[in-house]
């Protein structure tokens, strides 16, 4: 019918998956910009390095959701765990020199890490379905404009978000697959 269901059979094995991960402690480290952008540059390389496609997504204040499928699962290390390695490594190296004060409230106890920035566990769930998928898409668009939030008044107006690639084709960060395609 659409391409959609003709990517059902490559979705097999590299399945779709809602994902979500907390930042530790549901602090809001990611109010700034360039903790965001510090993201998007991890999904980049990602999408780039032919390890993910990523359909949907949003950065919250202290959290993300995805819409993706990894590619590369032949690795020493999950491509979701090298995200959160890598992200959590460029969190520490700009808070050392732009907030440390804020650096010290992710301080871990733990004897493998001196800080840790995402919670541990992020949900993975398997996208099997058009509609599930879709249902996920907007639960991730409308985000930023729940009451709790208020960080736009249109899912398309909050940049950190996919909701204005699927509104108005514009994809900013160049890193979104549409899911027709």
């Amino acid at each position: 019918m659409n391409l959609f269901h003709k990517r059902q059979g490559q979705m097999a094995n590299h399945q779709c998956f809602f994902y979500t991960e907390t930042i530790n402690g549901f602090k809001p480290l990611l109010k700034d910009d360039t903790c965001k952008q510090i993201i998007i540059n991890s999904w980049k390389y990602l999408v780039q390095q032919q390890l993910a496609n990523i359909y949907g997504f949003v950065i919250m204040p202290n959290h993300i959701h995805l819409l993706w499928t990894v590619l590369s699962a032949d690795r020493k290390e999950s491509v979701a765990g090298s995200f959160s390695k890598y992200t959590a490594h460029q969190f520490k190296k700009y808070l050392v020199l732009h907030n440390p004060s804020l650096l010290a409230e992710f301080a871990s106890d733990k004897h493998d890490r001196r800080y840790q920035f995402w919670k541990r566990d992020p949900l993975a769930i398997p996208v099997t379905s058009e509609n599930a998928f879709l249902q996920k898409l907007e639960y991730i668009h409308n985000n930023p404009v729940k009451e709790k939030w208020s960080l736009s008044k249109y899912p398309e107006e909050y940049r950190w978000s996919s909701a204005n690639f699927y509104q108005h084709g514009v994809d900013e960060f160049e890193l979104l697959t549409h899911y027709m395609r």
